[in-house]
């Protein structure tokens, strides 16, 4: 957080929080971005002296459950990864009508600031970039997250020159139900494919989203563009992110691999998490010299400099029978419109002192209409309700004196789990805020308990299809899961969770599975073996056999298995692929002639030549020169093959 862009920000505007102590601890100084769900503040903790950034829900959606829970769900998902190049957040709260976040307060831009003032960024600028991103999401991957709303308004660029990302609202746990019926949340220009089409998301599509944005930093502009979001949705399913190169002439074929592995539209093809990418990304990096790492991208060639305007989270609305473009964009809140000025009324002529007088008595009438009739109007439309005040987030005891301050009488206090309120505050009132009460009316109140804990089930010996279902059955996600050879579990099935079972844990949290590749086999060494000896030792051993397409020169004879993926004597499970990589005989080199030659010469220039060489002296002992070789200088001889010489004798 920090000096970042939601949204424009009118300065001229009073915000009635600024100025205002927050929760009795938070001072609002100033309003520093404006999104979707939030108003983000710079803000001082006045109890530990710090400045943080405090995320402030909007007070209309306080009411709505969903944003809420998903607004709380930021706060722990992110307190849970505690990665250096993830947004912090220290504290969650509500107060009266604002639900906040207390995060960490990062001074610099956002991502799309520095494209929008640069454009294309230098391919060492890019990766710098990228590289943080992916360990963070990486991190979040591999706790059992996914962020679903990457792009370059959440990724923040500090002074210091240190990324972190930020905005983890739309997180969900990995193997959780992501997919919805009828509508997609993410933002457009970045959604994966199945996305859009199956309204799904797992770790391959903060891939898909990160090599968009990696294009984006690239060339200065996001790969798919049109008039309507309806527009670029039908490109995002239809078309390839193109090569950056194609619009940045001279950027090495490394990164254009890298944004196509990325941005590949069949999800099995992507890499399968960040990490994944992240090695990819450094791969890349790698293979450059330092003037492809700092070639100067043409700035004049793009016609989006910057990537564009920013483009905010929206609905996505798939396409239903009778839709035109299956496409609703929706902000979260739209800042209310400002009066327009009034005109200026042209001066009107004098009216005769009778009409005047005529215009009195008519003002008259309607103000006893008004105090008369019009009260009773009044009284009937809404003297006789009372509006519900907010009351969310507050403790009982304050919630109770705003309601018989506003003149409602509590029916009745229920109390139910909550992991959006915090133990003892108001999560629901009915009628709900807002809504309207005949005279003082009665309001029933539901009160936290606080977040139910979930135990985690034992999953030991369960297939890991039965085990997901048992997870999700008991209000909890399937996290990272990992394999490990086992003699006592069969394969396929869960050898231990992380956290244990009987473990207490919130609702919806992540537990991490260790599944079964069964007993391990061990490799038989099949190099130097024909392809069919080779296949049917290992199939023998119960693994499964692959073979290279192509061939490679080696030692081993022509036909014969130059090399295996697992080496013999290592481990692997049953039913695992080996890959064999067969050999088309060694490569032929000019054997150089050495016959004249000192026997330590000649050594070295036939080893420098790719043999191995074999000295044999002549009896009696006369002298180093050497007489004869085995092989004829000039003549051609297997690449590693030995060449004996022979010094001269009597």
């Amino acid at each position: 957080m920090g000096a970042r862009r939601l949204g424009r920000v009118d300065t001229t505007l009073h915000d009635p929080l600024v100025g205002q102590l927050l929760d009795g601890r938070y001072r609002v100084d100033a309003r520093i971005a404006v999104g979707g769900m939030a108003t983000v503040y710079r803000a001082l903790d006045t109890r530990l002296d710090r400045v943080l950034a405090l995320k402030v829900m909007h007070p209309a959606l306080a009411t709505d459950a969903t944003f809420v829970e998903r607004f709380i769900r930021e706060a722990k998902s992110v307190a849970r990864l505690s990665h250096p190049n993830v947004v912090g957040v220290f504290d969650q709260g509500a107060d009266g009508a604002y639900v906040y976040l207390a995060m960490e307060y990062v001074a610099g831009c956002t991502l799309r600031d520095a494209l929008r003032e640069r454009g294309a960024l230098q391919p060492r600028a890019a990766l710098d970039i990228l590289e943080p991103v992916l360990a963070a999401l990486g991190a979040a991957h591999r706790a059992g997250f996914v962020h679903r709303d990457m792009k370059p308004e959440n990724v923040l660029i500090g002074d210091d020159g240190r990324v972190k990302v930020a905005d983890f609202g739309l997180v969900r746990a990995v193997g959780a139900a992501t997919s919805t019926t009828g509508s997609v949340l993410g933002t457009v220009s970045y959604l994966a494919p199945e996305q859009i089409e199956h309204g799904t998301a797992d770790t391959r599509a903060d891939v898909y989203a990160c090599g968009v944005v990696l294009y984006e930093m690239l060339t200065g502009a996001k790969p798919h563009a049109g008039d309507t979001p309806a527009q670029v949705l039908y490109q995002h399913l239809n078309a390839d992110v193109p090569p950056p190169s194609a619009t940045v002439p001279g950027l090495a074929v490394d990164l254009d691999e890298l944004v196509a592995s990325a941005t590949a539209r069949n999800p099995d093809v992507r890499p399968p998490d960040a990490v994944a990418l992240l090695a990819q990304a450094r791969e890349a990096r790698a293979a450059l010299d330092d003037a492809q790492l700092d070639l100067v991208p043409p700035q004049a060639r793009t016609e989006n400099p910057g990537g564009g305007s920013e483009e905010p989270t929206s609905v996505i609305a798939r396409a239903l029978p009778g839709e035109e473009d299956g496409v609703q964009r929706t902000s979260r809140l739209a800042m209310p419109p400002q009066p327009a000025p009034e005109p200026e009324r042209e001066p009107q002529p004098r009216a005769p002192f009778g009409n005047a007088r005529r215009g009195v008595l008519a003002a008259v009438v309607a103000v006893l209409l008004v105090l008369g009739v019009g009260a009773g109007v009044w009284y009937i439309n809404s003297g006789q309700f009372t509006r519900v005040p907010t009351v969310l987030g507050q403790t009982q005891a304050q919630a109770e004196k705003r309601l018989a301050d506003a003149g409602l009488d509590v029916k009745s206090v229920e109390r139910d789990y909550s992991s959006a309120y915090k133990r003892g505050t108001v999560m629901a009132a009915y009628p709900a805020p807002g809504e309207r009460v005949r005279g003082n009316g009665p309001v029933t109140l539901t009160i936290s308990r606080g977040p139910k804990i979930v135990k985690v089930p034992n999953l030991k010996g369960l297939p890991l299809a039965d085990a997901k279902r048992e997870l999700t059955k008991a209000g909890l996600a399937s996290g990272v899961v990992t394999r490990a050879f086992s003699q006592e579990f069969e394969r396929g099935t869960v050898i231990s969770t992380d956290p244990k079972a009987g473990t207490g844990r919130n609702p919806d949290s992540a537990v991490a599975l260790v599944v079964s590749k069964g007993a391990p086999l061990d490799v038989p060494d099949v190099t130097g073996d024909t392809v069919e000896d080779a296949t049917r030792t290992l199939e023998d051993a119960g693994l499964t056999v692959k073979v290279a397409p192509a061939r490679v020169h080696s030692t081993e004879a022509a036909g014969s298995v130059a090399a295996q993926s697992l080496s013999g004597g290592s481990e692997a499970a049953k039913g695992d692929t080996i890959t064999l990589t067969v050999s088309k005989g060694p490569r032929m080199a000019d054997v150089p002639d050495v016959t004249g030659d000192h026997v330590d010469d000649a050594k070295r220039e036939l080893e420098g030549a790719g043999f191995e060489v074999k000295v044999e002296k002549s009896f009696p002992f006369l002298g180093d020169t050497v007489e004869s070789q085995s092989v004829s200088g000039g003549d051609r001889a297997p690449e590693g093959s030995t060449i004996t010489i022979k010094t001269k004798g009597l």
